[in-house]
């Protein structure tokens, strides 16, 4: 497929403005029927407690509110892994943007990319696929995964609404950082355009565990056998970049990268693990909820 060029999208979608300012409302679909019960059946499931949906407190809570509520139209192209590339650079730079070797709907047979990459879906989450070294097996073996991401109704299973409005397909990066394993992964949770947490996923694709700290670097998360690794030596100008992405949305997840103490964009996400995850202790839970109303009571902006 040829490579389409979104630069004119991305005018029109910012244009160096706020972009509440330039995208059209989408139109907010019916909430289906069994929503709200399937919602709180799973919650119940993952959290064993009841989930309060007409006033939610903790954090968990707000993602499922979200799934339901928020109709948000600058929250797509946002998580986008195509669009959001050019929506960073236009915001904080060319520099912060991992390059697109090449992007599409369909693998081709013999690729040309130095190895190693690494294939994404745009339109979902954990849906990669690593090639550190070239094997036409293993190609075949991706190509064939690559297809079932295309086929995928991504986000529908768990009532997140925003990846029904990406449009499906898929990229190619070149891979960084280490040729085992994988960088440690800083998720920035931003409240009102300010970071209040970053947590810190070690071990990807071997033991992933991943330790919570505030916004002076002091754990959060209940101690481990782990030792708290050193904030990154960009961790001022990530949280300055994860808040200019973040401007007037009440809350996003940005993460990035440090590779050779140069940060990296990786993605934005408005549903942090489906708002499943738990967290240890439990009290960080309506921790960072306090932080989030605070923020959507102040208009998306923490003053």
């Amino acid at each position: 497929m040829t490579r389409r060029s979104y630069s004119g999208t991305i005018r029109r979608l910012d244009a160096f403005v706020p972009m509440e300012l330039t995208l059209p409302t989408l139109a907010s679909p019916r909430t289906a029927t069994l929503a709200p019960a399937r919602i709180a059946l799973t919650y119940l499931w993952r959290h064993h407690r009841l989930l309060d949906l007409d006033d939610p407190q903790t954090f968990t809570a707000l993602v499922q509110h979200r799934k339901l509520h928020d109709r948000d139209a600058r929250l797509p192209p946002l998580a986008d892994k195509v669009l959001a590339k050019e929506i960073v650079a236009d915001r904080i730079g060319r520099e912060w943007v991992i390059p697109t070797l090449w992007h599409g709907v369909e693998l081709p047979r013999c690729p040309d990319w130095p190895t190693p990459f690494v294939v994404k879906s745009r339109h979902g989450c954990n849906q990669n696929a690593f090639v550190r070294r070239w094997d036409a097996a293993e190609w075949r073996s991706i190509r064939t995964r690559a297809r079932r991401w295309m086929y995928s109704d991504y986000g529908g299973w768990l009532d997140e609404w925003l990846y029904a409005h990406i449009q499906r397909g898929l990229l190619v990066e070149p891979l960084v950082g280490p040729l085992t394993g994988a960088p440690i992964d800083y998720k920035l949770y931003v409240f009102g355009g300010r970071v209040e947490y970053i947590q810190v996923h070690l071990g990807r694709g071997q033991r992933h565990r991943w330790i919570v700290f505030d916004r002076n670097w002091r754990r959060r998360s209940s101690p481990t056998s782990d030792l708290d690794p050193a904030p990154p030596s960009s961790l001022a100008a990530m949280m300055s970049a994860a808040g200019e992405l973040a401007r007037g949305i009440d809350f996003v997840r940005v993460d990035m990268y440090e590779i050779d103490r140069k940060p990296l964009f990786g993605e934005m996400t408005f549903y942090p693990g489906s708002g499943l995850d738990r967290f240890d202790p439990i009290g960080l839970d309506a921790e960072m909820g306090r932080f989030w109303l605070k923020a959507k009571s102040e208009g998306g902006v923490l003053r």
